[in-house]
C-alpha cells in the first residue's frame, strides 16, 4: 500500500474519485462521533508520510458528519504533529466544542492507534440571508486563460487534474513571486456528495504544491536538482525499476523544469520541507464545484528561522473568492550535488 498513488479511475461511476478518497465510515463500539477512513491512504514515492492534504480533507468530512447540512464550514485551523503511515488506518474523533443557532465548532483528533498525527478546529456559519448593511469585497482574480480542453496537465493517479497557469520567476523578489494553478476534479461529483463533497474536495486542494512555493520563489530545485537527478537514475539502474516511481519523479522534475524556466540556483537544492500548520478560510462555500476549473494563486510573504510561510487564494470557474489558506513548514535548503562535488575535486 505504501506509495501507491489512488486509480485515475473511480471505482464507482457515478461518483468523481475525489469522493472515494473522502468516504469515511462510522466506528462502531469505540464511542460517539468516531470515523476511519474507508480507501487506503496515499504516500506519495518518496515522502516520509501520506499526501497531506488527504488527512485536511478527512478532517472536514468528519466533522461535517455532525454539523447540520445548512451550516457550512467558515475556517479550519490545522497542525501536524507526525507523518501518517499509509498502512494504518486512521482514526478521526469529533468533540462538539459549541452548538448555536448561528455557530458550530468542532475539534477533531486524527490518530493512527495511540499516535496523534493530526488535530483541527473548526468553525461552521449558517448561511445569513439578512443583506442588510453587510460590506461585500473581494479580491479579483488575476487574468489568466483557463487550459484549453479537461485532458490538460499532468496525469499524476491523483483526483485532480492540475495545470500550471503562470509563475512570474523573473521578479527579482521572491516575496513579490506568484505561482498560479488551476485544478479540476476527475469525474463529477454526485449529487449524493453534495456540497459537502465539493468542500472537501477543496480542502484536500489547498495542499498541492502549497509549501513548494516557496523554495520555487528562492528559484531553488527540489525534484530537478542534481541530487534528486541522482535518485531517479539510481530508480532507473535497478533490475526490475519501480515503474511508478519512476514516472512521478520525472514528471515532477519536467513540471519543475518548466516552470523555473532555465532560471535557477545552482549552489543550492531542497534538503527537507514538512508541513506544521495550515488554515483555510472559506468565503463562499455555497458556490464551491471542484468538478469545474478552480484557480489558485500562491505567494510567500515571509521565510527564515528554518520556516517559510505561503498564502494562497482560490478562485471558482467564473472568478468568485471562494477561499484563503495560510500555510507555514520547515524549509531546510543544502548545498547542491554540484557544489560538494566541486569543492571535493570530483568535477
Amino acid at each position: 500500500m505504501k506509495g501507491t498513488q489512488p486509480s485515475s479511475t473511480s471505482t464507482n461511476n457515478s461518483k468523481a474519485l475525489i469522493e472515494e478518497v473522502l468516504e469515511l465510515t462510522p466506528v462502531l463500539g469505540t464511542g460517539p462521533d468516531n470515523f476511519t477512513n474507508v480507501k487506503p491512504l496515499w504516500r506519495p514515492p518518496g515522502n516520509r508520510g501520506i499526501f497531506g492534504g488527504i488527512v485536511i480533507a478527512q478532517t472536514l468530512v468528519a466533522a461535517q458528519k455532525t454539523v447540520a447540512p445548512d451550516f457550512p464550514v467558515r475556517s479550519m485551523h490545522c497542525y501536524f504533529v507526525f507523518a501518517g503511515d499509509g498502512e494504518v488506518p486512521i482514526l478521526y474523533h469529533v468533540e462538539r466544542l459549541v452548538d448555536t443557532t448561528e455557530y458550530v465548532v468542532r475539534s477533531v483528533s486524527a490518530k493512527q492507534g495511540d499516535r496523534l498525527i493530526f488535530s483541527a478546529t473548526l468553525s461552521f456559519t449558517k448561511f445569513d440571508e439578512n443583506n442588510a448593511g453587510r460590506v461585500d469585497y473581494s479580491v479579483p482574480p488575476p487574468a489568466v486563460e483557463k487550459p484549453a480542453d479537461v485532458g490538460s496537465g499532468w496525469d499524476s493517479g491523483q483526483p485532480f487534474q492540475l495545470v500550471t497557469a503562470s509563475f512570474d520567476r523573473t521578479f527579482a523578489k521572491p516575496e513579490i513571486k506568484k505561482f498560479r494553478q488551476w485544478a479540476l476534479s476527475r469525474g463529477k461529483i454526485s449529487s449524493s456528495g453534495g456540497q459537502q463533497a465539493h468542500l472537501g474536495a477543496l480542502a484536500y486542494l489547498t495542499d498541492s504544491f502549497l509549501l513548494g512555493t516557496v523554495y520555487r520563489a528562492h528559484l531553488v530545485r527540489r525534484f530537478s536538482s542534481p541530487t534528486a537527478m541522482q535518485r531517479l537514475q539510481h530508480v532507473k539502474s535497478q533490475p526490475e525499476p519501480d515503474m511508478e516511481a519512476l514516472q512521478y519523479f520525472q514528471a515532477l522534475a519536467d513540471i519543475e523544469k518548466r516552470d523555473l524556466g532555465g532560471n535557477y540556483q545552482t549552489d543550492k537544492e531542497v534538503g527537507m520541507m514538512v508541513s506544521l500548520s495550515h488554515s483555510i478560510y472559506f468565503h463562499n462555500p455555497a458556490v464551491v464545484r471542484a468538478d469545474d476549473w478552480l484557480l489558485s494563486e500562491m505567494e510567500t510573504p515571509w521565510a527564515g528561522d528554518g520556516r517559510g510561510m505561503v498564502v494562497s487564494r482560490w478562485w471558482s470557474s467564473d472568478g468568485v473568492l471562494i477561499a484563503t489558506c495560510v500555510q507555514e513548514g520547515v524549509m531546510r535548503m543544502n548545498e547542491s550535488k554540484t557544489l560538494q562535488n566541486s569543492r571535493e575535486g570530483k568535477l
